[in-house]
Parts: C-alpha cells; sequence; structure tokens
C-alpha cells in the first residue's frame, strides 16, 4: 500500500470515528433531555411521587424533572397536596392530594403574584359564562363548541359528575370524577373548586414552568388570535414582530433570566410580555397586564381605563428602552386619533341607532333572531376591534383593511340599509337615523364636494388617464 493510499484510510478511519462520537453524543444527550436528571433532596412525600411516575408518566416526570421547581427541590406534593375533606381531594398513597393545582395552592410560595393576578382582568375571564359572547357560544352555536373554543380561553366552572344519588361521583381510591364539559381547563379565567380564579398554567404550562414559554408571543396567541381579538397576528406584521423572528433566527436575544429587564438583558426585540408584563429599568414585572393598558378596546365603544394617564407612562416607560419621547407621544396621537374616530363616526351612532329600533319595538329581546344583531355585532365585535387593536400595535393591514375598510362597508352598506328597512314606519327611529346620516362625516353618502371631486378626477387623469365616475 502506498503512502498516499494510507494518508486515504487513515483520513477515512478519522471521520468515521468521528461520526461515532456524534452519534453516541446525540444519543446521550436525547436520553439527557428526555429524562432529565431529578434534583438532588426531594421530600420523601415527592420522592415517591417521582419514582411511580416516571414509569406511569414519564413525560409529565421528565418535564417536571428539567424545571425550576425541581432544581429547588419543590416536587409534585409540595404542589397537589390537599387537606382531608378538600372537595376534589382524595386519599392516593396514604397521601391526600389534589387534581386541580390553583392559584391558591401557587400562591403559598408566589403570594404577590397571586394578588397582582386576582385583580386583572385575566383572573375574571370566566365572566363571560354571562355575556352576550356566550349566548352566542352555548344557545346559537351549542355548549359542545364552547366547552372546546370558549371556555378553554376564558375558564369555565371546575364541576364535578354526579351519582345516581345527586353526590359527586367517585372512581379508583375514591378519587373525584369531574365533569367532563368542564374538565380538563386551562382556561386563563377558571373558577376552581377552592373558590380562586384562573389558571397558572395556562400561561406557563405545567409541569416544566418555563418561563422563556410565558414570554413568548406564541403563549399569548393561543387566546389572542382570530377574527375579533388578533393580537397575536397584528405582532406577527409589526415591526416589533419582524425583529423578533429574525433576532430569535439569529440567535440576538434570550427569553432566559431573573428579571428580564427590556433596554438592559435584552433589546433586539419587544414580545407580549415585554410590553405588558415584564420588569423595565424603573418598574417590576406585574402579573396584571392591565396595569399598562389606557384604552379598553372590547366593547362597542372604547373608554380610557380606569387611572388611565398612570397606566400609560407605564407603557411609555417600557416603550423608552427603545425610542424617543417625541416617537411615543406621535405614536400614541396616532392611536388615540383612530379610536376617536371609530368612537365618533361609527359606533356612538350606531349605537343610538339600534337603542332607536329597540325602543320603536322592532327588535326583540332575544338577542340574534334579527338580521341587523348579527350586523351591528359583526361591526363592533369583529371590524371594530381590529380596526383598534391594529392601530394599538401598530399593524396596518389591521387598521385599515380587516378593520376601518370593513367597518366602514358594514356600516354603510349593511348596517344603514338593514336600520331603514326596520324603522319605516317609526318616526322616531327614523329621526334618529337621519340625524346620523345627515352629519358631517357621513354627507359623502349624498355625493362629494365639487372640489373633492375634481381633485380625484385630476389624480386618476394624470396618473391613470381614467375619470373617476
Amino acid at each position: 500500500m502506498t503512502l498516499e493510499a494510507k494518508k486515504i484510510v487513515v483520513a477515512l478511519l478519522s471521520v468515521l470515528f468521528l461520526l461515532s462520537l456524534l452519534v453516541v453524543a446525540w444519543i446521550e444527550g436525547g436520553k439527557q433531555r428526555l429524562v432529565p436528571q431529578p434534583p438532588m433532596e426531594l421530600t420523601v412525600e415527592s420522592e415517591g411521587c417521582y419514582e411511580c411516575h416516571k414509569e406511569k408518566t414519564p413525560g409529565i416526570a421528565a418535564q417536571w424533572a428539567d424545571s425550576r421547581h425541581a432544581r429547588l427541590g419543590v416536587g409534585c406534593y409540595e404542589c397537589h397536596q390537599a387537606k382531608e375533606g378538600e372537595v376534589d381531594g382524595w386519599k392516593h398513597e396514604g397521601r391526600w392530594i389534589a387534581t386541580v393545582v390553583t392559584p391558591g395552592d401557587c400562591g403559598r410560595c408566589h403570594a404577590a403574584i397571586q394578588a397582582e393576578f386576582e385583580k386583572s382582568h385575566h383572573a375574571k375571564g370566566g365572566q363571560i359564562l354571562g355575556s352576550l359572547d356566550n349566548v352566542l357560544g352555548e344557545i346559537v352555536e351549542g355548549p359542545a363548541a364552547t366547552n372546546l373554543g370558549c371556555r378553554q380561553c376564558h375558564g369555565s366552572k371546575i364541576e364535578f359528575a354526579k351519582d345516581p344519588s345527586g353526590q359527586i361521583a367517585r372512581g379508583n381510591e375514591g378519587k373525584p370524577l369531574f365533569d367532563t364539559a368542564t374538565w380538563p381547563n386551562s382556561g386563563i379565567g377558571r373558577i376552581n373548586p377552592d373558590g380562586t380564579l384562573g389558571s397558572c398554567g395556562a400561561c406557563h404550562s405545567r409541569h416544566r414552568f418555563a418561563v422563556a414559554m410565558s414570554r413568548r408571543p406564541e403563549s399569548c396567541g393561543k387566546c389572542h388570535m382570530g377574527p375579533d381579538h388578533p393580537q397575536a397576528e397584528i405582532y406577527e406584521e409589526s415591526k416589533h414582530g419582524i425583529a423578533f423572528a429574525v433576532a430569535v433566527d439569529q440567535g440576538l436575544m434570550s427569553l432566559e433570566g431573573e428579571e428580564w429587564i427590556v433596554g438592559r438583558d435584552y433589546n433586539a426585540a419587544p414580545t407580549c410580555a415585554t410590553c405588558h408584563m415584564s420588569a423595565t429599568r424603573t418598574q417590576p414585572s406585574t402579573h396584571d397586564p392591565g396595569e399598562r393598558i389606557s384604552w379598553t378596546l372590547r366593547p362597542e365603544v372604547s373608554k380610557h381605563t380606569e387611572d388611565w394617564e398612570r397606566k400609560r407612562e407605564r407603557m411609555r416607560d417600557v416603550c423608552s428602552a427603545c425610542h424617543t419621547p417625541d416617537w411615543i407621544d406621535a405614536h400614541y396621537r396616532q392611536y388615540d386619533a383612530v379610536v376617536e374616530l371609530y368612537n365618533e363616526k361609527f359606533a356612538k351612532p350606531g349605537g343610538r341607532i339600534m337603542a332607536a329600533l329597540r325602543e320603536a319595538g322592532v327588535l326583540t329581546p332575544t338577542p340574534f333572531d334579527e338580521e341587523i344583531e348579527w350586523t351591528w355585532y359583526f361591526l363592533w365585535h369583529h371590524e371594530g376591534r381590529r380596526m383598534r387593536m391594529g392601530a394599538s400595535m401598530m399593524g396596518p393591514d389591521y387598521t385599515q383593511w380587516h378593520g376601518a375598510f370593513e367597518v366602514g362597508h358594514r356600516f354603510y352598506e349593511e348596517f344603514i340599509p338593514q336600520a331603514r328597512g326596520l324603522g319605516e314606519g317609526k318616526p322616531q327611529a327614523l329621526a334618529v337615523l337621519e340625524e346620523v346620516m345627515g352629519s358631517p362625516e357621513h354627507a359623502w353618502k349624498k355625493g362629494l364636494d365639487p372640489k373633492v371631486r375634481e381633485q380625484l378626477s385630476d389624480f386618476y387623469r394624470k396618473k391613470y388617464g381614467q375619470e373617476v365616475r
């Protein structure tokens, strides 16, 4: 064998050896990822849980073992322990435990966070059960759709299955059985058996409870997306969302860290958590996202939130990590102008017309049994929200084409004609309608001002060689 051939053989053997090392490393690394090592010290109760569940439910055991809880020695029993007689508790392997871990349980260690969460709108998400949205879900659509739709974001009241005597039905070891229409459920405003509100797992996802997961925009997107509140989609199209996607791809941004302060620990891009919950250089983190919101964009007509000036200053503080005061001022002027445009041109006049029709007796008390009720609902609940939310988060397509354009079309081409038809023979209702449509902002429906028409015609002649007809 020539010297050259020997060199080639040695090179090939070296490559094969390197590949074998990489394969072994990958296999061992995979094992470590799938079955993390438990912490050095656990309570006797939790050690027993872990040893059993790493065989019965290895996924859950591995997720927990890879958590910060595990590294601190906080195990299964510390979270799931129950007192004898608790409604959702039962005696398992000689100890009382509960299936549902509530904010009250988490609050044993995280009392300040629980207190912040309790006063948030998130905690009150389950109040949808008595709203117009719930009528639409429960009655018009059907309960099964509501159980796996509305309630999985808003939360449901956790109920128990009943035996023939009307008592809580129980399975092995006396374990209480849940009403499957209400469980499983990780809705943010879940109404728990112990009376507490909410589910920490809605954002933090049991059993790993990774802080990085709760800071990713996708975690919020579980609920904040879709035609009536598309914050996830608006974020993705905004410069903030684009910057985040690029930063993650290029490894420029970490979602880890105890404090995670914008402008200090990271600066490539903000996420939902950055603006609404995470710490800044001058304010701590909060589990009440409403602490930085100055408009409520959910209802038919937007209103400033309580103590809105202070809340706006808190949000401005977040913005100041990357933007100048002049830029922030200009953004809020643009945002406020869109909200006020929607309120004054469409929402308030539309509300007046709907009230006049009800007073005239042409609408029944039953919601959604007249076409105009659907039209009005789409206008404020879908298009109107998109218009306002797009403006708040700098999403131009949602402000305009998914928002203002569709609001205008719905208002002029559907809502007003339907209202006029229903108002025939009802002078008071028609008077309100004509007063609304006679205001300056709607006067264009009677014909464009000659000067405006000439400007349009001149533009089209020069650019396209066409006349405005």
